[in-house]
């Protein structure tokens, strides 16, 4: 469905600076996927999803979306996909049920096709009692939705959301993500998501890509970066003056990495939790180093970020000082 090369996006700000947004990014997406794109803000993120919507013309590479050039075949492309992005799409003065219907009709739907298309969208996403509603009327969530709907009008095969339920509260964002993946499933969609909550892309998307100042740094499974790039990580507490001889033991594990005593806590980070924890515990008892409590922590995405930049990505959210 996306097979990039080398894709490359400049911005001229002046005779003497240059931003380089997007710097060389090489990427396959198959149909079907739901791929999650993570990186602090200014990482490229938007910039790229908006060359393969063609939004913005790339500077170099190439970019293929739905077997369509994005430079060469802009038209085609449109066709095949649908794009929510960070702002609100929809007039604010225009009503939920004409909104949707105009979609439609832009997209080269006749007016029954439309007309039809549009009780569909009201009916899966539960805008029905909001129809005759004016956009400017409706909530957080019920916009997003709306959004999504109009992203949706023309049945794509792939379907691109930038930060899609940036803003809302937890129960909205939660009702919009049930919305979105009962609609991927009932239409065999491909999505492209960037996102800022991480338990989005770790519970939803079968594929992480990492980007940072414009490249991509990591592209696998959340399970396999957690497990490749973080570890887990075990926490134990020792009886007074036996720190050192569990720090000695910890490092003995297969794989133990970032063994740190504090006080009387020791940190140690290992592939398999799980797998490591009894091992240790059993070594403890066996050299009589008394540990009086002991627990895995499970890597987050955040983890893995840290673990690839060397900060965490909500930090570099916070501080806004990555790289465009």
């Amino acid at each position: 469905m996306i097979s990039t090369r080398e894709l490359t996006k400049d911005f001229v700000v002046s005779r003497t600076e240059t931003v380089h947004a997007v710097r060389g990014i090489s990427l396959d997406v198959e149909p079907g996927e739901l791929v999650a794109v993570l990186g602090p803000n200014g990482a490229g993120k938007t910039t790229m999803l908006r060359m393969l919507t063609t939004l913005i013309a790339p500077t170099s590479g190439t970019a293929k979306v739905a077997g369509y050039d994005v430079t060469a075949d802009p038209s085609r492309v449109r066709r095949q996909i649908g794009y929510v992005g960070q702002g609100n799409g929809a007039g604010h003065s225009q009503r939920v049920r004409d909104e949707l219907y105009g979609q439609g009709v832009i997209y080269g739907l006749d007016p029954r096709s439309a007309k039809r298309r549009t009780d569909e969208l009201l009916d899966s996403l539960e805008l029905g009692e909001l129809a005759k509603r004016k956009v400017s009327e409706l909530s957080g969530g019920q916009r997003r939705r709306l959004d999504v709907a109009m992203g949706l009008v023309h049945a794509p095969g792939l379907l691109f959301l930038d930060e899609p339920s940036t803003g809302l509260d937890p129960q909205n964002r939660a009702n919009l993500w049930a919305h979105i993946l009962r609609m991927r499933e009932q239409y065999s969609m491909t999505i492209v998501l960037t996102t800022h909550y991480l338990d989005e892309a770790d519970s939803m998307a079968e594929r992480v890509v990492v980007v940072d100042h414009g490249e991509v740094i990591a592209d696998d499974t959340a399970d396999a970066l957690k497990a490749d790039l973080a570890g887990d990580q075990l926490v134990l507490t020792v009886a007074p003056g036996n720190l050192s001889q569990l720090a000695e033991l910890a490092h003995k594990l297969p794989g133990a990495r970032e063994v740190v005593g504090d006080g009387d806590r020791l940190t140690v980070r290992v592939a398999d939790g799980p797998k490591a924890l009894p091992e240790l515990i059993a070594a403890s008892q066996h050299y009589a180093v008394p540990v009086t409590a002991a627990q895995v922590l499970r890597p987050t995405l955040d983890d893995v970020f840290l673990n690839l930049t060397g900060r965490s990505l909500r930090e570099a959210d916070s501080t806004g000082k990555a790289a465009a």
